[in-house]
């Protein structure tokens, strides 16, 4: 079977937007995929980077084989159509990894625009079974694959497990945007009646005049880029949570989490800590059947849930958690599902 990909420019910054879609590369190359277009560059001018990619795409399909399997990645803004009907035309199968979904973000205004996009492709790769039943729902016809988890390639193997410490503030772990539109629910732990614990925040957007520094339990550690922020994390429990509520995940961004596998909790997983994820997240029902960490309903939760959780129960999620951490360095969760998907096609 002859496989390819082509790869693009991807806007390298201090968030880590860019690395699924770059450790997907590397993952399929690992799998037999072939790059047809220009090497995997990462500048950070989206001008010079859409023109890179612009060229090294039209040369990828210039030279894509006809009847051939090409892996390709989504969103893929302005060349998406382009590549997909090239391909067509060749008579090539489509294999599509799925990162994000514009209608389930909120951002798309009609979901039939979005569906036909993803009717292109002969596989999709979707995060998980929330996901790919609200495709079949919303009308795809063709077959889907759950990931379950993004992979975060490392080749860091060293790894510093915290011990849980009853008598110690457990620090928690949130990474990503900080700013109030994604995570305002951070401003509001400061009001919660027990919080026997540290909130430890990495990322862009930290609102520093909404924290009181003198009575509060967050502590910034700042800006790392997504490599350099594994080495720089450490603490008890990653969070998984999203929105402008404590007790929910609500709005848009909050919303989300019902549909869709959030690259930080693989980035938690990297560092050897268990999750703590509100419970009627997607991927809650992956992190407690792996007994991997925590579901919770509310964030006034934390404090009780971890107040009576054992040294042994946690030794047992750090323990599992080691054990996913290995899968997810080597790219272990997208090769298996591109093995299904090809074994489909």
């Amino acid at each position: 079977m002859n496989l390819y990909y082509i790869s693009r420019n991807y806007k390298s910054s201090n968030n880590a937007a860019s690395k699924p879609k770059t450790d997907c590369e590397v993952v399929m190359e690992n799998n037999g995929f072939k790059n047809l277009g220009f090497k995997q560059t990462t500048h950070a001018s989206s001008a010079i980077g859409a023109i890179i990619s612009f060229f090294g795409i039209t040369k990828g399909l210039f030279l894509l084989p006809r009847k051939s399997v090409l892996g390709m990645q989504y969103p893929l803004s302005k060349f998406y159509g382009y590549v997909t009907t090239i391909a067509r035309i060749k008579g090539c199968k489509i294999i599509l990894i799925v990162h994000d979904v514009k209608s389930l973000m909120g951002k798309a205004k009609s979901i039939e625009k979005e569906m036909q996009k993803f009717s292109k492709a002969d596989v999709l790769i979707a995060h998980n079974d929330a996901m790919q039943k609200w495709f079949l729902d919303n009308g795809y016809q063709g077959k889907i694959v759950p990931l379950y988890l993004f992979d975060y390639l490392s080749f860091d193997e060293e790894l510093e497990t915290g011990l849980l410490d009853s008598n110690e503030e457990h620090k928690i772990v949130f990474a990503g945007g900080l700013g109030k539109e994604k995570s305002a629910f951070i401003y509001k732990m400061d009001n919660f009646k027990n919080r026997n614990f540290t909130l430890k925040l990495y990322g862009n957007g930290f609102q520093k005049k909404e924290v009181n520094p003198n009575n509060s339990v967050i502590n910034y550690q700042g800006v790392f880029s997504p490599d350099a922020v594994v080495k720089e994390i450490k603490g008890n429990f990653g969070l998984v949570w999203n929105g402008n509520s404590v007790e929910e995940c609500a709005g848009d961004f909050g919303k989300y989490l019902l549909y869709n596998n959030p690259h930080k909790t693989s980035l938690y997983i990297l560092c050897g800590l268990p999750i703590l994820v509100w419970e009627k997240a997607a991927i809650a029902k992956f992190i407690t059947s792996n007994k991997l960490g925590i579901a919770i309903n509310t964030l006034e939760e934390v404090d009780e849930k971890l107040k009576y959780l054992s040294k042994e129960e946690y030794k047992e999620m750090t323990d599992n958690v080691a054990l996913t951490r290995k899968k997810i360095m080597e790219g272990g969760f997208l090769s298996e599902a591109l093995k299904k998907a090809l074994e489909i096609i």
